[in-house]
């Protein structure tokens, strides 16, 4: 039986009438349409489904949305200002951050819960803070370095 669960995805309040054991992940991105939050392995494997509730990265497919209610849910299409992307994104388009995309936004928004912490990290704390993220395409060398550019940039 669904039941009317209330939602604020990218500052914008949504109603959506979902089952209760629906997961984030697919009220997200079936029910609204923030088809930015990909769905991976759907086991908190491998980060391709991180979102920020209340500004700490989360697996959302490990989250049912009933939980979610009350919290602030950012997806990657809510961290852009408009056409001006967040700095994050920038330096991933800027340093080669990214191939094939499917990692893309989970890493941006790990990396950027991660920034929020340690705005000044040593490349081993960034390689610790996305070991959670997978990616098959770049080796995450270019990862890195776009988290280090972002950083540098957002000081």
């Amino acid at each position: 039986m669904k039941q009317l669960i209330k939602l604020k995805v990218n500052g914008e309040d949504y109603e959506v009438a979902a089952e209760p054991w629906r997961t984030l992940l697919e009220v997200v991105r079936e029910t609204i349409g923030f088809t930015g939050t990909k769905k991976g392995c759907d086991e908190g494997a491998c980060g391709a489904c991180t979102v920020l509730l209340d500004g700490k990265a989360v697996n959302s497919c490990l989250v049912l949305a009933i939980e979610a209610q009350g919290k602030d849910i950012t997806t990657i299409e809510g961290l852009a200002e408009g056409d001006k992307l967040h700095p994050i994104q920038s330096a991933f388009v800027k340093n080669g951050g990214l191939q094939c995309g499917f990692c893309t936004p989970g890493m941006i928004l790990n990396a950027k819960a991660f920034l929020d912490k340690n705005p000044a990290p040593t490349e081993e704390e960034i390689k610790f803070a996305i070991g959670g993220n997978l990616c098959r395409c770049t080796g995450y060398v270019k990862i890195v370095k776009s988290i280090q550019a972002a950083a540098e940039e957002m000081k």
